[in-house]
Order: C-alpha cells, then structure tokens, then sequence
C-alpha cells in the first residue's frame, strides 16, 4: 500500500507547486496600472500555446510560452491595445494561437468540423441499424416458410 501511496503523493505535490510556481511568477510582473495586469492576464488565459496545442500560455510550462508571456508582458507595458497584440500573434502564429478563432473562410473546418463529425457519424448509426433490421426480417421470413414435401407449396411452420 504504501509503495503507492508515495508516488501519488509526490505527483501531488508536484502538481502543486507547478501551480503555484505559475501564480508566483504572474505576481512578480509589474505593471502600471490594474488595467495593464488585466489586460495581461486576460490575453494570457485567451491565447493558445502554439507547442502544447491545448494549453493556454498562462497553463504552459514550453520555453515558447514563457516567451511568449514575456513578449506580451513587454507589449502591455509598452501601451499597446488588446487588438495590436492580438494581430501580431495572429500574424506570427496563425489563427490558431486563438481559443476562439474568427469564423471565416479559412477556419470554416474548426469551427463546423465537429458538427460535420456528429451528423456523418449519426448517418453511418443509422444505416447500421436500418441493414441489421432488414437482415433480422429476412432472417425471420426465412425461418417461418418451410416447403411442403408432398405439394411443392410453401407453408408457415408454426412457432411453439
């Protein structure tokens, strides 16, 4: 039991000072005003991490977020706006640095992809069951008619 317990523990507490670890180096930025911080923080939570894919740059832990948090920092400090920051990662990274991608032509998949999936998928339910329905009643209809031996003609068998 206690060969267990001990590396859970220690994933545990690893897990927790990684968090930490995060939250003590967002409170050593210094800004100056509350608007800046809010503005940081809020890009940091909405911008992807472009290495981890699923991660925000404020959840990863790559070097490129860390650069990347740097570089927005440095940006918000400057006075730049919440659009020119967005535009420049945009611009270097793509749509995809965005949690919420615009809806155009280019991102037309992501954002109806999914969908796509869930109907072909409920398409392919459908079909599946409609062909097991018809081999069970051609299956029955088989197992019902049975043919006379003296008559030639085809007769019901009862079921007990």
């Amino acid at each position: 039991m206690r060969r267990i317990v001990t590396p859970l523990l220690g994933a545990v507490v690893a897990l927790l000072m990684a968090g930490s670890a995060s939250a003590q180096n967002a409170a050593l930025l210094q800004f100056d005003s509350p608007e800046q911080e809010a503005l940081y923080q809020g890009l940091v939570r909405e911008l992807r991490c472009t290495v981890c894919q699923n991660q925000t740059l404020l959840d990863s832990n790559s070097s490129l977020a860390q650069d990347l948090r740097r570089k927005v920092y440095d940006q918000v400090r400057e006075g730049a706006s919440r659009e020119s920051l967005v535009d420049f990662m945009v611009s270097r990274y793509g749509d995809f640095v965005l949690y919420r991608p615009p809806l155009k032509t280019e991102t037309t998949l992501l954002w109806f992809g999914p969908l796509l999936f869930l109907v072909a998928g409920g398409l392919i339910l459908v079909l599946v069951l409609r062909q097991q329905r018809i081999r069970a009643a051609l299956s029955d209809l088989a197992s019902t008619e049975i043919e006379a031996p003296a008559t030639g003609k085809k007769r019901a068998r009862r079921k007990p």
